[in-house]
């Protein structure tokens, strides 16, 4: 299963997080780590998301950025899991 990292800037309201982490389970995504802070933007947030998948990482960043709330996401760059590296 390959691993991406995410990193998602959006506005800070509650149900923003809740959105990302629904339409990260939606797309068949796991989330393997999360990080959240505030921007440097007043009511802006920073999400760093690790999600693991077969499916394409494009899917989901599709997704998240059709979110309202969510202003910018940048895939970085993509990494192997143990299972991979083992192979």
């Amino acid at each position: 299963m390959m691993q991406h990292q995410l990193a998602v800037q959006a506005r800070f309201r509650p149900e923003t997080l809740e959105r990302v982490l629904r339409v990260v389970r939606h797309r068949g995504f796991q989330v393997c780590a999360m990080n959240m802070a505030s921007a440097a933007v007043p009511g802006n947030i920073n999400i760093e998301l690790t999600v693991a998948s077969p499916r394409p990482v494009e899917l989901l960043f599709s997704q998240l950025s059709k979110l309202a709330d969510v202003a910018c996401v940048e895939i970085q760059q993509p990494q192997l899991t143990s299972q991979q590296i083992r192979a």
